[in-house]
């Protein structure tokens, strides 16, 4: 167990891993997780798996997103996305199936990569439940019962939406927000709190989330059932009773040795990011912050991984640690292969401009500039984010007068000439 062993004073092979790939002392790594403020996902029952560290002071992590949906279910077709993700440097990957055979999808991909992985149990809850009736027939027992059925197969982080409470919804109902709940989760546990007029079970019965946590040493991902899907709905009441409410679980999950991360808003305005972070990290008292985007406007679809990365690059920057990657099919159809790849490359560059801010990886961009100025194709393409982009840009339209050049400048080459002529002075 992560926590338990960091607080023993103990240095458990993960955390050595953690320390080394992050260039980080294996003291600090262990304080940090003892104190919560970093976490490692790694299912007990998961072998071969290369762990990850998020939070504090480490480089900001990128999670991408694939699973079924009930149009388009093919289980194969997932495995891919997933492995496309991970080759294109994906730290950790969630399956969000809710299409097909969903365990099926699951394991493959747990076969698949060796990344951390994670999953949101109450779907499959949900879904399953729907086959007989409606997803408000699920019941408590359902949802604990696809938790622990994930564990068992070695998910390492699961999303819990446990701040979802009748105070939460109580907030949203004083206010009148222009997309109500986008969250499916959030909408899963609302749909049944308001048909059984009962507490949220992960919320009433979150001992007994922490014992199967316990057991398996599953990280859990505080979800914001409550997040705002618009950039009208942003920073309001009931968001912010949400994570009042993350805020105490953070807490009684610590004190049972269990690692949380918390999730954050989705739509807000540039000006609301900073903001968002810092009360997250106050009132969290410095759990990791995992974030979608956030999207920072709401008129872009087709290129809502770039509003997605404006947002995620910001919210890095005041602090976040996991940046989950928006793809450009976001808000319009389940992505394809492609769609992973380029919401995996603009949050990872979203991601590594953050690192750079605090200090991470800033000799790659000074490497850069180096082999620009000196015309070094080769160490400019070893060097780039995407490789292949690069050299494909350059094949499609090489230089036709000068090889060693571009095909913008040419002999104009502002570089070279500058060199030539202050070489003279």
């Amino acid at each position: 167990m992560q926590m338990a062993e960091a607080r023993r004073g103990v240095a458990t092979e993960e955390i050595r891993a953690v320390a080394k790939d992050e260039e980080k002392p294996i003291k600090h790594v262990m304080k940090m997780l003892a104190m919560g403020r970093i976490v490692i996902p790694r299912n007990v029952r998961r072998e071969g798996i290369k762990v990850k560290g998020i939070g504090e002071g480490l480089r900001i992590k990128v999670n991408a997103n694939v699973g079924t949906s009930p149009d388009y279910a093919d289980v194969q077709e997932e495995v891919e996305k997933a492995k496309t993700a991970v080759k294109y440097g994906a730290d950790t990957v969630m399956d969000l199936s809710v299409g097909g055979d969903i365990d099926e999808v699951r394991r493959r991909i747990l076969r698949a990569v060796e990344v951390p992985i994670g999953t949101v149990p109450i779907y499959q809850a949900g879904v399953e439940a729907a086959k007989g009736g409606s997803v408000v027939d699920m019941t408590s027992d359902d949802i604990f019962n696809a938790i622990r059925k994930h564990a068992d197969d070695g998910v390492d982080f699961v999303t819990v939406h446990c701040g979802v409470t009748k105070a939460a919804v109580d907030a949203l109902l004083r206010q009148r927000r222009l997309t109500d709940v986008v969250s499916r989760g959030g909408s899963f546990l609302i749909a049944w709190m308001v048909h059984h007029g009962e507490e949220n079970p992960l919320y009433k019965e979150f001992d007994y989330l922490l014992e199967i946590a316990h057991k398996y040493d599953l990280t859990l991902s505080l979800g914001d059932g409550m997040r705002p899907g618009c950039l009208a709905d942003a920073s309001d009441r009931a968001q912010f009773q949400e994570l009042l409410t993350l805020g105490e679980l953070v807490e009684r999950a610590w004190a049972k040795d269990v690692q949380v991360i918390v999730e954050g808003p989705g739509h807000l305005p540039l000006d609301h990011i900073e903001a968002n972070v810092r009360l997250q990290k106050s009132v969290c008292r410095g759990a990791p912050f995992y974030v979608l985007g956030p999207i920072v406007t709401d008129i872009a679809p087709g290129y809502d991984h770039i509003v997605g990365a404006i947002g995620g690059a910001i919210a890095a920057w005041a602090g976040a640690d996991f940046l989950c990657y928006v793809t450009p099919s976001e808000h319009i159809c389940l992505p394809n292969i492609e769609d992973v790849k380029e919401g995996v490359m603009a949050t990872r560059i979203a991601a590594h401009a953050a690192d750079v801010v605090k200090g991470i990886d800033v000799e790659r961009d000074a490497e850069m500039a180096r082999a620009r100025k000196e015309l070094n194709w080769t160490k400019q393409f070893e060097l780039a984010i995407d490789p292949e982009k690069a050299k494909e840009l350059r094949r499609r339209r090489p230089p036709l007068i000068d090889p060693t050049a571009c095909a913008m400048c040419g002999k104009y080459c502002a570089m070279r000439m500058a060199s030539e002529y202050l070489a003279k002075l």
